[in-house]
């Protein structure tokens, strides 16, 4: 046997050589992979994909969140909050005659009907002297300097407290519609002014004057109410009255501002009076 033949490996050696060289190769490739992918998963979870990336990963997920967006169903409409009424509608009487809520109509007499309230002079321009309860009082003469002070207006009073006998003179057999009967005339209530102009603008003149425009804006802020208003007629038993303010108070005025009623009747539920009465 020759040198040569002695130190050449077998092909089984030569063999197994390449199965250990392959192994090797293999186990590299994979631990290169590993820190590779290793490597990009951390960059992605730090800080996303990089701005302005348009790639494969990236549309998937817009469209992924665009078609989730899209399937959501469409929120239902949200009902209006309810309204709740607050005001309190028993906080004044509105049977006794010392109330400054007091409902007085055709229907709804005073009680005692020769009912007087106390009574002070109103020191405003006048065609009578007025006379009205202290805080009617006040409210008028607070109304006539805002309407003077706001829009040069000179206001004055035409009537106001008027006694059960004055009411039995004037209301004679009946045949004014616009005279209630005795016992049954809010001015008997001290609560009630007939109001014009200084300028000589009364009762009719007022409804189309800048002084009745301004009233009718602007009364309830100092607690009265046109009481018997055009379109109301059935309801208050009256014809209108552009000239009539009665009196209840700035808190019922305004409520009664704000939620849309013009008659005591409607706003207290009360039965409607015919005009014939």
């Amino acid at each position: 046997m020759s040198s040569s033949q002695r130190h050449e490996p077998s092909a089984e050696v030569r063999q197994r050589r390449r199965l250990v060289i392959a192994g090797a190769l293999s186990l590299a490739l994979v631990a290169v992979a590993v820190v590779v992918i290793g490597a990009v998963s951390g960059g992605s979870a730090a800080g996303g994909s990089p701005a302005g990336s348009t790639g494969a990963g990236a549309s998937a997920s817009t469209d992924a969140s665009t078609e989730t967006a899209t399937a959501r169903p469409a929120p239902g409409v949200v009902p209006a909050p309810a309204v709740v009424d607050t005001f309190d509608r028993t906080a004044h009487s509105i049977d006794d005659p010392n109330s400054i809520w007091v409902v007085v109509n055709k229907l709804r007499p005073l009680d005692p009907q020769d009912y007087e309230p106390d009574l002070v002079g109103v020191p405003v321009a006048h065609t009578w002297e007025p006379l009205l309860r202290p805080e009617a009082a006040d409210a008028v003469v607070a109304m006539f300097e805002a309407a003077a002070d706001e829009a040069g207006l000179s206001l004055a009073s035409n009537s106001a407290f008027r006694s059960y006998s004055t009411q039995v003179d004037l209301y004679g057999d009946g045949g004014d519609p616009t005279t209630a009967p005795p016992g049954a005339s809010e001015h008997q209530t001290g609560l009630a002014i007939d109001i014009g102009a200084e300028n000589g603008c009364t009762f009719e003149c007022l409804e189309t004057s800048p002084e009745g425009e301004w009233l009718r804006a602007n009364a309830y802020r100092f607690g009265f109410l046109l009481r018997y208003p055009a379109d109301k007629v059935d309801v208050t038993g009256y014809p209108h009255e552009a000239w009539h303010f009665r009196y209840i108070g700035a808190p019922l005025a305004t409520e009664m501002h704000e939620t849309g009623f013009t008659t005591l009747e409607e706003f207290f539920g009360l039965p409607h009076v015919p005009l014939n009465e």
